[in-house]
C-alpha cells in the first residue's frame, strides 16, 4: 500500500491523535482534515465541510481523490456518512448507519448483547415516568440511567439519589436504566473489517470531572496506557466471549461492522462485563494508545476498510507506557467558555481538542470544553504521567482545570480486582 490520500473526519483530539499518526505512515502520501483544528493543520490540509452531512462528505471525498476516509465522530457514523463514501466507490473506515446503532442506541446495543449471549449488566429501555419507576424498583443504588441515543459522553448518570435518575430520565426522554457494575474499568478497542478482529492495548480513561471521581461526568479528562493491573488474559477472553459472538451477531443480522468497536468494560467479581460499545475510536484513550502504536496506522485501517485484516502482519507496539491530562474550559462540562488565548499550545506532546485561530492576528483560541491534551510517554507508567504533566504545565488558558490523579492509583498499586 503507497501513495494513499486519506480524508479524515473530524476536530477534536481524537482526529489529532490520529491525524499524527496517519502523517507518520510513509505509504500516506497525502492527508487531507475536515473540518480539522489549528494542531491537524501543523500535519495535514484543512478542508471545510459539515461532517453529518452524507452528500457533502462524500462530495468531498471524491474531490479531494481519497483512497481512504476514516470517520473520527460517532455523530458522522451515525448519519450515514460511512454509506454514502461507499456508495461513491472510496474505502472507509467506519462502520455502516446500521451498525453504527451499536453507538447510536443503548437499547439497539443491548438486544445485539443478549442475542450474542454478550456479558453485560441486566438493563430495561425506558420511555415515561412509570416504566422508569418499576426499572429503577429493579435495582438498588447506585442507578446507572443513560441517555438511549446519542450524548457526546456525557448522557449517563450514575447516582445514589433517586430524584436525580429520575430528573435525568425525564431529561433524556428515553433511557436505559441498568444495574450498576462494580470493578475498575476498562477500554478496549478493535479494528475489525467485519470478520477478522485485532485488538489494540487496553486502556483506562476517567470520565468524572474531578479528582477522586468525583463531580459530573465528562468526555474524559485523562487516560493511560498499558494497565500494570489486569488480567493477563483480559484482551483474549474479551475478545473470544465479547468481540467474536457480538461481530457474528452483526453479519446475522445482515448489518456487519466494520471499522473501529470500542468495547467498554468493568472488570467485576464475575469477570469483564460490557458497559457499552462504542462505534469509533475513544477519546482520549486514543491519544494514549496510538502514541504506542509501532505499526503504521494508515496501512492498518486501509486493511480493515478493504476487507483485507486477515492479511496484515501482527501489531508492533514500543515499550513503555503513554499518559494524557486534558486541559478543560472553565465552566465545564456545564457551560465551558470560549475564547480565551491559549499559550503553549504548540509545544510538543499537546494535542488539541478544542482551539481555534483567531483571524485577526492567528492568536490560538479555546473553543471548546476539552481544549487540550498534554500527552506523553515514558519507560514506565510513573515517568509517562510525570512527563503529561509536565506539558500541561507549559500551558497557560485563563480558568482552565485539569485533573491531577491521572493515572496515580495505577502507579500506586490502589486499584484492586473485585473478588
Amino acid at each position: 500500500m503507497l501513495g494513499v490520500r486519506v480524508l479524515l473526519l473530524g476536530g477534536g483530539g481524537r482526529e489529532h491523535a490520529l491525524a499524527l499518526g496517519l502523517a507518520d505512515d510513509p505509504s500516506v502520501e497525502a492527508l487531507i482534515a475536515a473540518p480539522g483544528n489549528p494542531g491537524i493543520a501543523a500535519v495535514a490540509e484543512l478542508r471545510a465541510v459539515d461532517p453529518v452531512d452524507p452528500v457533502a462528505v462524500a462530495g468531498l471525498a471524491v474531490e479531494v481523490g481519497a483512497d481512504l476516509v476514516v470517520v473520527g465522530p460517532e455523530a458522522p457514523l451515525v448519519a450515514g456518512v460511512a454509506d454514502a463514501v461507499r456508495a461513491k466507490g472510496i474505502a472507509v473506515f467506519g462502520p455502516s448507519a446500521e451498525a453504527a446503532g451499536l453507538e447510536g442506541s443503548k437499547t439497539f446495543a443491548k438486544e445485539v448483547m443478549t442475542a450474542a449471549g454478550v456479558p453485560t449488566a441486566r438493563a430495561y429501555t425506558c420511555s415515561d415516568e412509570a416504566s422508569t419507576a418499576a426499572a429503577l424498583d429493579r435495582f438498588d443504588p447506585p442507578y446507572v440511567v443513560k441517555n438511549d441515543g446519542l450524548a457526546a459522553g456525557k448522557g449517563v448518570v450514575v447516582t445514589d439519589d433517586r430524584a436525580t435518575a429520575e430528573a435525568h430520565a425525564r431529561e433524556c426522554g428515553r433511557v436505559v436504566i441498568e444495574e450498576y457494575l462494580a470493578g475498575p474499568e476498562v477500554s478496549l478497542f478493535v479494528v475489525t473489517d467485519g470478520e477478522t478482529a485485532v485488538p489494540l492495548l487496553p486502556a483506562q480513561d476517567f470520565k468524572r470531572v474531578g479528582d477522586g471521581d468525583s463531580g459530573p461526568n465528562t468526555g474524559g479528562m485523562g487516560a493511560y496506557a498499558p494497565l500494570p493491573w489486569a488480567p493477563a488474559d483480559l484482551v483474549d477472553e474479551v475478545m473470544r466471549d465479547v468481540v467474536h459472538p457480538t461481530l457474528t451477531e452483526m453479519r446475522r443480522r445482515g448489518a456487519p461492522f466494520s471499522g473501529l468497536l470500542y468495547v467498554g468494560l468493568a472488570i467485576t467479581a464475575d469477570g469483564p462485563r460490557v458497559i457499552e460499545f462504542n462505534a469509533r475510536f475513544g477519546d482520549p484513550e486514543t491519544q494514549v494508545v496510538l502514541a504506542l502504536l509501532e505499526t503504521p496506522l494508515g496501512g492498518l485501517l486501509h486493511a480493515a476498510a478493504t476487507g483485507t485484516l486477515a492479511d496484515h502482519p501482527p501489531l508492533r507496539w514500543r515499550s513503555g507506557a503513554a499518559v494524557t491530562v486534558v486541559v478543560a474550559a472553565e465552566g465545564y462540562p456545564a457551560g465551558p467558555r470560549t475564547g480565551d488565548v491559549i499559550t503553549g499550545g504548540e509545544q510538543p506532546g499537546v494535542i488539541h481538542a478544542g482551539t481555534a485561530r483567531r483571524a485577526a492576528d492567528g492568536a490560538l483560541l479555546s473553543a471548546g470544553g476539552r481544549v487540550l491534551c498534554g500527552t506523553a510517554t515514558g519507560p514506565d507508567l510513573a515517568a509517562a504521567r510525570d512527563a503529561a504533566y509536565q506539558v500541561v504545565r507549559g500551558i497557560t488558558l485563563s480558568g482552565s482545570h485539569h485533573r491531577r490523579d491521572i493515572a496515580a492509583a495505577a502507579i500506586d498499586g490502589q486499584i484492586a480486582l473485585p473478588v
